[in-house]
């Protein structure tokens, strides 16, 4: 199999020195110096450890889970894994913050990628062992939107899956239009064209058919920030994500390009049929930019549905994506006791290989994290998981300090142009100077 070329992520080695020195983190427990008598070593090779897996609660990955348990324990049978996936999502960072400190709950648990910060600074994960993760081992392997994994230039996470945006189509509603279903938009010129020559009215002036609707309160703040600015010839934050950058000239092109579906071409309303992506899983959008983890959404809800996949479109000869992931982390419960580390950090090797993100793949329709597997040729040749896969090499994963709070920033500076006409500079400036807030207000406590 052909390993994919390593691709480096702009803006995503995070600082901090800062961090590590306000924050120290857990050493990962030392190995014991002195050898065992013989007895005791045969007496451990027969002991079965036991260690803890947590996650959610969300059928699919419980799914791939226990068949990869199932696997580890097959070729580890001294290694017992229990797989506690009985938490429902809202409750699933109160139990970790109510066990790890305890010392009890998981060994290895599962978070989302822009949690880190916040479970490093509560003592919930210790690093990454080096011998084990090495770090250029990760850089070289794995998607680029997986160095958001290394915190202060030390790895705490891994992931086995993560997703991507690419634009989805209506395929029956391009043809309707008089467009080739087999020649989607490939520049952000042509995504325009398009989208206003499948936008229809009624008598009345009515949208009936949407050719693209801009929202940012679905997946097009991520579009903004880690894909339009860039294509414009800017970034997003400094490299350290403590300042913002998208409120220069390059993010301000950004921001036009987004907001002239609404402002110039009226090709859509966010209003209509319960937001975007409702609308356009219901069959009356052309265009709409999405993850990965939307197929799902319509093989449920339309799977009738005449539609495809194709990478995000490209502008000044820039591709880029976003990304994002759930990851896998050691706490300080494992490190607490070394024989259950050990077969911790195993178990983690195992559920981060590329056979691993092969089979997750095949039953979540999440991406591999690996780039060996995710430059698998019957991936990126799948009609919907191609464009996906194919936008790994050059994709971006936003450290969040509040993903919340400055998600919230741009949907706000967005409504006041297209709501109440507010000067398209003056919004982002806005958006920009609330970001900037949350930001300093995270760091300042480093």
């Amino acid at each position: 199999m052909k390993r994919s070329k390593r691709f480096t992520l702009l803006g995503v080695l995070l600082i901090s020195i800062l961090l590590l020195a306000a924050c120290p983190a857990p050493a990962a427990p030392a190995q014991e110096q002195a050898a065992e008598p013989a007895s005791d070593m045969a007496a451990a090779a027969d002991e079965v450890i036991e260690i803890e897996y947590w996650q959610y609660n969300f059928a699919a990955r419980v799914d791939a889970m226990d068949q990869l348990i199932a696997q580890f324990e097959e070729a580890n049978p001294n290694i017992k894994v229990i797989h506690n996936a009985d938490i429902p999502y809202a409750e699933f960072r109160d139990k970790i913050a109510a066990s790890v400190p305890a010392g009890v709950g998981p060994d290895v648990a599962t978070l989302f990628y822009g949690w880190q910060s916040a479970w490093i600074d509560s003592g919930y994960l210790v690093p990454l062992p080096e011998d084990a993760f090495p770090p250029a081992m990760v850089s070289e392997e794995f998607s680029p939107m997986v160095q958001a994994s290394f915190v202060g230039g030390t790895l705490y996470t891994l992931p086995t899956a993560v997703r991507a945006l690419a634009l989805f189509y209506n395929r029956d509603l391009m043809e309707a239009a008089g467009l080739d279903p087999n020649s989607p938009p490939t520049t952000l010129d042509e995504l325009q064209d398009q989208a206003v020559a499948c936008t229809q009215r009624d008598d009345e002036g009515d949208l009936v058919v949407q050719g693209f609707v801009a929202d940012p309160s679905a997946q097009d703040h991520h579009w903004f920030r880690e894909v339009l600015v860039r294509q414009f010839g800017g970034v997003p934050y400094t490299d350290d994500y403590s300042q913002v950058l998208y409120n220069d000239d390059a993010g301000l092109q950004a921001w036009n390009y987004l907001l002239s579906f609404h402002t110039e071409l009226a090709t859509g309303d966010r209003d209509l049929f319960d937001g975007s992506t409702n609308a356009f899983v219901g069959g009356h959008v052309c265009f709409h930019v999405d993850g990965s983890f939307r197929l799902g959404t319509i093989a449920n809800n339309n799977p009738d549905m005449n539609f495809g996949v194709t990478e995000l479109p490209e502008h000044n000869g820039v591709k880029s994506t976003f990304g994002s992931y759930w990851t896998h982390g050691l706490t300080k419960k494992a490190a607490a006791d070394q024989a259950r580390f050990d077969a911790s950090v195993k178990f983690l090797q195992f559920i981060t290989s590329a056979d691993a993100g092969a089979l997750w793949v095949d039953i979540v329709g999440e991406l591999p994290a690996q780039l060996e597997a995710g430059s698998n040729p019957e991936l990126l040749a799948d009609e919907k998981l191609g464009a996906f896969a194919a936008g790994l090499e050059y994709s971006h994963a936003t450290f969040f300090a509040d993903e919340s709070q400055q998600r919230q920033a741009i949907i706000d500076s967005f409504d006041m142009v297209v709501l109440t006409d507010e000067d398209p500079a003056a919004a982002l400036q806005i958006a920009a100077d609330a970001d900037q807030e949350v930001l300093d207000d995270f760091w300042s406590s480093r």
